[in-house]
């Protein structure tokens, strides 16, 4: 039987695994280490752990999840992704290359000026805070339903707990040790989720090729919405919006392009994207798959979808089936691997990262001693892992949709303004008129905010979704055009 003490005693003994990686792996203690792994990380190991990092526990348990409602439609947005790596990796990284940058965002400097370097260190900021809060707080809802509501210990310990044991095991070698606990969450995360589906078809009485053939797969797997332009899921707003996200939640993200810029070199860095790119595309795939398995099953056993607060919760479905659903304890233990696995394989290095910009971007560490650089730099992160807490503690309260929708939904405000700035340093040669900088983001965040909310029937029942981004990109960079000068 699967008991919370059991759960537990895995969850203590993967912490310890992690903790011995970074004890073994990372013997030097330096900001060098902690920001860039002293540029010397194989280009493998990175693109390998990056597609856990990239899929987080927001896929591995909301996006079988999502299946039920969407069906495959979320895949027009993974197609969308594979165009955007590409972009990363033959636009941007030689950029960041070329300038030798340790937070991307100093490239805003170096063409635009101090204050745009504030603006696109600022938005990351909260880009990251809120998608590593999103993340953490769905591995945390799991882990108070099947752990600690049975001893009674309130949600609030339970992710408390979390980022305590990420804080541990990062705190010493930061981007160097994510390197290679990134790569073993990534091997626990795909494990899982083949094994999850090779026990279900076995439960079903099928062989894989049955699956995928069956008249029950049938029912949720559309993939492509083309009828109607006005629909919020249309295959040019998934694709388009899908590029978007990833050259922005990607390529203009301190987080992901922290670990391409601990690679030796700016070749190694783009076989890293590209082979990153291919394995995270198949992969969702899976993910895709294994969501309408588990409703298959649900449907033939007659199991219900969890409810939380009252409400039904789609993303409790795979540990509902996994941890109660008499598949056995492979199912079960690789399932709690894989989720932990991939929950925390974003939230460490989206730590680290936000502890290394908040350095490098508002601190200016570097015009310290080095002595004092490495005070500075361990305070950051402890209280980078405070503000974690409290953010996925407050969305408790206030979350209440689907939370990869959540997610990709939040990008299209926060990370707008980012591909506005990029996207003029790189496009024109024009500088601007710093002091009206902030004006021109707010009034187009405010424009597109509104935009967001309206009711589809005041467009002619045109549906905003994921093209909010590409357009608040789009009007962030019209609006520095009016600001530019010579």
């Amino acid at each position: 039987m699967i008991t919370p003490l059991f759960i537990l005693s895995l969850i203590i003994g993967y912490f310890v695994v992690l903790i011995s990686i970074s004890y073994f792996f990372v013997k030097e203690d330096s900001n060098d280490v902690f920001f860039k792994a002293n540029r010397n990380s194989s280009w493998y190991l990175v693109a390998f752990g990056m597609v856990g990092a990239s899929l987080s526990g927001v896929t591995f348990i909301s996006v079988p999840g999502w299946v039920d409602a969407s069906q495959f439609h979320y895949l027009q947005v993974v197609l969308g992704y594979f165009v955007g790596y590409f972009v990363v990796a033959y636009l941007l990284l030689p950029i960041y290359y070329k300038n030798n940058v340790t937070s991307i965002y100093e490239y805003l400097s170096i063409r635009l000026g101090k204050r745009s370097h504030s603006a696109g260190a600022f938005f990351f900021f909260i880009s990251r805070v809120l998608g590593a809060a999103f993340r953490l707080f769905l591995v945390a809802i799991v882990l108070q339903q099947f752990i600690f509501d049975a001893w009674n210990v309130p949600f609030e310990v339970t992710v408390i707990i979390s980022i305590l044991l990420i804080w541990i095991y990062t705190q010493k070698g930061g981007i160097k040790t994510i390197v290679f606990t990134d790569t073993l969450q990534t091997a626990l995360m795909i494990l899982s989720v083949i094994l999850s589906i090779k026990y279900i078809n076995q439960a079903l009485n099928w062989s894989f090729f049955d699956f995928l053939f069956s008249g029950e797969l049938d029912n949720y797997s559309d993939v492509f919405v083309t009828d109607s332009l006005l629909s919020r899921n249309h295959f040019l707003k998934s694709f388009i919006g899908g590029a978007f996200v990833t050259i922005c939640m990607t390529g203009l993200d301190q987080d992901m392009m922290q670990k391409n810029l601990s690679c030796k070199n700016l070749k190694d860095a783009q076989k890293n994207m590209v082979f990153f790119s291919i394995v995270l595309f198949i992969v969702t795939g899976l993910f895709m798959l294994l969501g309408a398995l588990l409703f298959i099953y649900a449907n033939q056993q007659g199991i219900s979808v969890p409810l939380m607060d009252g409400s039904a919760k789609t993303d409790l479905l795979f540990p509902e089936i996994a941890l109660n659903g008499d598949l056995g304890f492979t199912v079960a233990i690789t399932f709690i691997l894989g989720l932990i696995a991939a929950a925390y394989s974003s939230a460490d290095s989206a730590l680290t990262s936000l502890t290394t910009s908040f350095c490098i971007d508002f601190l200016d560490i570097e015009k310290y001693e080095v002595i004092k650089q490495k005070k500075i730099r361990k305070k950051i992160h402890i209280r980078m892992s405070l503000l974690l807490i409290l953010i996925v503690i407050l969305f408790k309260y206030i979350l209440d949709r689907n939370v990869i929708d959540g997610l990709l939904t939040v990008a299209g405000y926060t990370y707008g303004p980012l591909l506005g700035l990029f996207s003029f340093g790189i496009f024109t040669n024009y500088k601007i008129k710093e002091r009206w900088l902030w004006l021109v983001i707010l009034i187009v965040l405010i424009f597109v905010s509104i935009l967001g909310f309206l009711d589809s029937n005041l467009l002619g029942g045109y549906q905003l979704g994921y093209e909010l981004l590409p357009l608040n990109g789009l009007l962030t960079f019209l609006g520095l055009i009016l600001i530019r000068r010579k």
